[in-house]
């Protein structure tokens, strides 16, 4: 009699994700959540007013910058409008300043909660973005959109310029902020020194003049600062006839992701270095 053919083995089932997989994924957004409400309270809440005082803060700068200079200039560069023509400059340059100055301080000001191992560094820098980006622009559309409504500014709002500028600025701060954060938690006086690098990056940005208005000698250094191309950018949202061809977007982006990367690459690698010195 012919041997039967051994049985066949069955076939193992397909693999499924982990059980805990999508637990993982709403515990953190929990933990981010919850960290961004903690700074909240902390940064805001022996503040009189409060969470207002965010919004406060910047029209007061704006407010101070348009009264100053339309005592010395008759109009601004752009428009009739000085205060819709600084709001354009100043709003970008206080959202990076504020992404990138919290983002690389996210490792220190969470130091005790990242003792615990539901919360990772991760959590700590997305929940510092998130809250400043949030609160940015809450602010930047209330108050473009106030003198919009409330000023003769000779301006019409093109949306996608405007937000290209903004998501820009947002990720140039993010990846500015992560690579500050390794190296200020690796090489604590760089703080310092970067504060002082910095320094002249107000007048420097294109927030109280346009890139048309400086010497082809400055053009062609301050070219290579992005905060010049993402202001530039903005602007040409809200001026019809303004055309800012000097503008490159894919530098920014460019630099932003090459600097995130960066950012990120260090503190995987160096986060628990930082955390214990």
């Amino acid at each position: 009699m012919a041997a039967l053919p051994p049985p066949l083995s069955p076939s193992p089932p397909p693999a499924l994700p982990p059980a805990n997989a999508g637990r993982r994924r709403f515990a953190t957004l929990r933990t981010v959540l919850a960290l961004m409400l903690r700074e909240m309270s902390t940064r805001y809440g022996n503040t009189p007013g409060g969470y207002v005082w965010a919004i406060l803060e910047p029209l007061g700068a704006i407010l101070v910058l348009s009264v100053g200079f339309s005592l010395v200039l008759r109009s601004p560069s752009l428009g009739t409008s000085f205060l819709l023509f600084y709001a354009t400059g100043y709003l970008p340059f206080s959202l990076f300043n504020s992404i990138s100055n919290t983002t690389a301080r996210a490792l220190n000001f969470s130091r005790a909660l990242l003792r615990y191992p539901a919360v990772t560094w991760l959590d700590a820098v997305l929940a510092r973005f998130l809250l400043n980006t949030l609160t940015s622009v809450v602010i930047a559309t209330l108050l473009c959109g106030s003198i919009l409504i409330l000023e003769d500014a000779h301006a019409a709002l093109d949306a996608p310029p405007v937000i290209e500028g903004f998501v820009l600025t947002m990720l140039l701060g993010l990846g500015v902020g992560t690579v500050n954060c390794a190296l200020i938690g690796l090489l604590p006086v760089w703080e310092v020194a970067w504060s002082i690098i910095t320094r002249p990056l107000f007048l420097a940005s294109g927030v109280l003049y346009i890139y048309e208005d400086l010497p082809q000698m400055a053009r062609d250094i301050l070219w290579y600062n992005p905060l010049i191309h993402v202001i530039g950018l903005i602007r040409t949202g809200f001026y019809p006839t303004y055309a800012a061809a000097y503008v490159n977007t894919l530098y920014v982006l460019g630099l932003s992701l090459a600097l995130l990367a960066m950012g990120l690459i260090l503190l995987g690698r160096y986060h628990r270095d930082i955390l214990n010195s």
